[in-house]
Parts: structure tokens; C-alpha cells; sequence
């Protein structure tokens, strides 16, 4: 399997190449130069597997050049109960007829980044001690994809984490969660800005080809591809879960800010996994929820980017995006280019042409927004009924979900976060605290280690040279 950019470089690399870089030289993203397919039979013998397995097996399909004991040692390493806490490792979580929740967030930091972050450690570590250098790595963080790099990569031999965060815009126990973090490798940057601003620098940096190879840097956020191929994987787990047989349809529902955990899905569906709808729920800032009923994508200002309840979605820019929009264009490089690098960049802003547009119903996605009284509301209303509590992101999905059932089609929302991280609303929403998992009590007391900096790439470069 070979890897390419959606900006036009054809140059054909191999997975182990991508692994540690991020973005393309060009700045685009790197996707496989085709999706795999999966037949029927395929589908049938893998419904019996473990979710370890599982992953093994879609995994293969697109790491061909990590021997293949080395990768399931990896996997197998990796989704264990110890780790994730169930056999399962993302069991259904029923509520009305023909909805479920899909449980991602029972790893070490609570959150679905888990499921990619941990295998995305141990494929770094790998790969590192294979080629015997060093790695530092840069990444951005809304909420949770930084904890959940941070405990993946804290004590790794040969890397070190330069986590870019939005100054005092996240839930005091996610802040608590990484800036209680002692150890050596772990450097939390608190930016003054929003979270689009810490995701502009990381691009920024990585885009900079001479700095960025001569300190070694690259990244965990969902533009790398390794991330994103770990999600597919429950995708198939729980589509196996909801059905019986291989000729039934599932869809999903998934709460999104950056694109990266529906784009997943995307490409599960065009592995021929049967998925009838994907469903995008966004939060106030409904860029997305705004493309896919319009076809404009129109990037906000962090002046116009809410601060919400559902933190981790508060991105006006989805870095993701891009990888859709590529594969929507008939992987059209050129017209991707343009689209992402000038009309973006230069307006903020496009507009997909008609027979363009037209084409997203083929690809099964529908949207919808969800505000803070519907989180509230959606809270109240699972924990009266079902016994159930989630949190705000998982609210927000959730809600959207309903508008979007069909009789027959099992309706899975994606889980992202546990209750725990996001106290305030909760309170809010039923009048209690949420529950915390053991060892988690008081870590907002923990002493913190962070460094506040002004939202400049040149700011964090100057930090990363001091400290790598």
C-alpha cells in the first residue's frame, strides 16, 4: 500500500514513511492511493474476531511494510481489557429500540482519542527504536486528543510532546488531566488563543521543511494518517455488534469538530463496510453542519468561534476536511489545491460547484447542530429514561441522531467522552456529579506544569529548539 497527497504530490511513499511526518511536503494530506475493498466473505470471517484481531486484520490492509508479527504484537499489545476495561473493548450500549451508544472512552483518559492515541505510541516507539532516532512531537489540542497523547507517549523512549492547548478554553478537569503531567518528555503550551490558532501554528511548523527535519518533528493530531486508520477499526466492531449478517445496513452518528472521527467512518464505507448514513453533529460552530447543507465551507474568525459546552468541537477549521473534499472531487488534486490552499487561506471561505455538491449524497452523509439547551435537555432526558449518563459531545451527536432514525437501520452514536470531564454541565443538566472513574478523585488539586505562550508559530518554534 503506497500513500499520496491531496495537493498533487504523486510521490508514492510507504506507511512507515507517513508515520512520523503529518502533513505532505506539499501540505496536503496523505491518503492511500485507493481504499481496499472488503467482500462479503471477508466481512463474515472477520465477525468472529476479537477486536484486537480486528484491528490486525484492517490494519494489514494498509501497513504493508511492518512485519506482520511485529504489527500484531503491536495491536494485540495495545486494545487489551486491562487497557480499555471490557473483553469488547468498545461494547453497545443500548437505549431506545434501534439506538445504541458505541462506549469509546474507557481508556486511560476517558475520551475516544484512546483507541488511536495508545496504538499510535506503540507504532512510534517501534518505528523509532527501528530506525534508532528521535522524534518530537507537535500537536494541538481542543480538549481531548492532548491527554490522550500525553499519557500514550509519557515515558516512550526517544520522543518527546509539545502540546499546544487553548489558553483557560477547556473543561478544568481536561486541563488537569495534562497540565498535572510531570513528566520529562511531556511540554504543555498554553496558547492565547483559540483552538483554531494552536491547529494554525502545528500547520505552520510542519509546513516550515527545513526546521522541521533538522529538530525531527511530527505529529499526533488526526492529520495523521495512522491515527485516523486506527478509527476505521470500530467502525467494523460495532457494526458487528449491531447486526446479524453482512447483508444489513448500519449508521452512524458521530459528534464532530475536526472531521477526523466521521472521516473515519467515510472510510469505512468506502471499504464496503454497509453503512447507510453518516450522520455529522456539530455544536454552535456548525461549519460543517453549514457545508453539508449548503456546500459552502466558510472557515470562522476566532472572534466568531463559540466557547460551548462541548469544548473539543468548538474548531471553525477542520483539518480533516480536506481528505473528504478530495475523494467528493474524484480525487481531483488540483482543484482540492485550490479550493484548501487559496480560496481558504485567501477568503476563508468556498462554494463547491452544483454537480459537485450533488455528489455528497452518494457518500451517505447528512448533518445537523445541536445548541447548549439541547445538550442540557438530551442529558436530562437519557439519564431519566435510560439510567444512562454522557456527556456533552456525546449529547450532541446523540440529538442529531434521533432526527435522522430510520425503521430497520440500527442508529449507533459514537461515545467520545466520558461524563466525568465536563462536571459543570452536568451538574447543570441533572444536579449531581458525574461519576469518576478510581484514582481520578481531586486531580484538579494535582500541582500543574504548563507554559503560557502567545499564539506564534515563531513563539513555539523558539520553545521546541530550547527544549528538544
Amino acid at each position: 500500500m503506497k500513500y499520496i497527497s491531496t495537493r498533487g504530490d504523486r510521490t508514492e511513499r510507504r506507511f512507515s514513511e507517513i508515520l512520523l511526518e503529518g502533513l505532505a511536503p506539499d501540505g496536503g494530506l496523505y491518503l492511500p492511493t485507493h481504499y481496499p475493498r472488503v467482500d462479503a466473505a471477508t466481512l463474515e470471517r472477520w465477525r468472529t474476531l476479537g477486536y484486537a484481531e480486528l484491528a490486525f486484520e484492517i490494519l494489514s490492509l494498509y501497513i504493508d511494510d511492518i512485519p506482520a508479527a511485529d504489527l500484531r504484537q503491536i495491536v494485540h499489545r495495545t486494545y487489551t481489557p486491562e487497557v480499555f476495561g471490557t473483553e469488547a473493548i468498545v461494547p453497545l450500549k443500548p437505549l431506545e429500540p434501534g439506538v445504541a451508544l458505541e462506549a469509546l472512552s474507557n481508556g486511560p483518559t476517558l475520551a475516544f482519542k484512546d483507541m488511536a492515541m495508545q496504538l499510535l505510541g506503540h507504532l512510534f516507539e517501534y518505528e523509532l527504536a527501528r530506525r534508532g532516532e528521535e522524534l518530537n512531537i507537535l500537536g494541538a489540542t481542543s480538549g481531548d486528543t492532548g491527554s490522550a497523547a500525553e499519557y500514550a507517549m509519557r515515558g516512550k523512549k526517544g520522543i518527546r510532546v509539545f502540546m499546544l492547548s487553548p489558553y483557560g478554553r477547556m473543561s478544568p478537569f481536561q486541563q488537569a488531566q495534562m497540565y498535572s503531567l510531570q513528566d520529562a518528555n511531556i511540554h504543555n503550551l498554553a496558547v492565547q488563543g483559540v483552538f483554531d490558532d494552536c491547529q494554525d501554528i502545528v500547520k505552520a511548523v510542519s509546513n516550515d521543511i527545513e526546521f522541521k527535519r533538522r529538530h525531527k518533528i511530527g505529529t499526533v493530531n488526526s492529520i495523521n494518517w495512522a491515527r485516523l486508520v486506527a478509527q476505521v477499526v470500530y467502525y467494523f466492531a460495532g457494526y458487528f455488534q449491531a447486526t446479524k449478517s453482512n447483508d444489513e445496513e448500519v449508521s452512524f452518528a458521530v459528534p464532530s469538530g475536526n472531521f477526523g472521527n466521521i472521516c473515519a467512518g467515510h472510510v469505512a464505507r468506502m471499504m464496503g463496510l454497509p453503512i447507510r448514513k453518516l450522520v455529522l453533529a456539530t455544536n454552535e460552530n456548525d461549519v460543517l453542519d453549514e457545508f453539508f447543507r449548503t456546500g459552502t465551507y466558510r472557515v470562522r474568525k476566532g472572534s466568531e468561534t463559540y466557547e460551548t459546552s462541548s469544548p473539543s468541537m468548538d474548531i471553525s477549521k477542520a483539518s480533516n476536511f480536506e481528505r473528504f473534499v478530495f475523494d467528493l472531487l474524484g480525487r481531483d488534486a488540483e482543484r482540492t489545491r485550490r479550493l484548501f490552499k487559496e480560496e481558504v487561506e485567501q477568503r476563508g471561505a468556498f462554494t463547491l460547484e452544483p454537480q459537485e455538491f450533488a455528489r455528497v449524497k452518494d457518500y451517505g452523509f447528512v448533518s445537523g447542530r445541536s445548541t447548549h439547551a439541547d445538550r442540557l435537555a438530551t442529558i436530562r432526558a437519557t439519564w431519566e429514561r435510560f439510567g444512562v449518563m454522557i456527556d456533552t459531545h456525546t449529547a450532541d451527536g446523540l440529538k442529531v441522531a434521533r432526527v435522522h432514525v430510520e425503521p430497520g437501520v440500527p442508529m449507533l452514536v459514537l461515545e467520545t467522552a466520558l461524563p466525568a470531564k465536563f462536571a459543570a454541565t452536568i451538574r447543570e443538566a441533572l444536579g449531581r456529579e458525574p461519576e469518576r472513574p478510581r484514582g481520578l478523585e481531586g486531580i484538579e488539586e494535582l500541582p500543574k506544569r504548563f507554559t503560557v505562550m502567545p499564539p506564534s508559530a515563531q513563539a513555539v518554534k523558539d520553545y521546541i529548539a530550547q527544549n528538544c
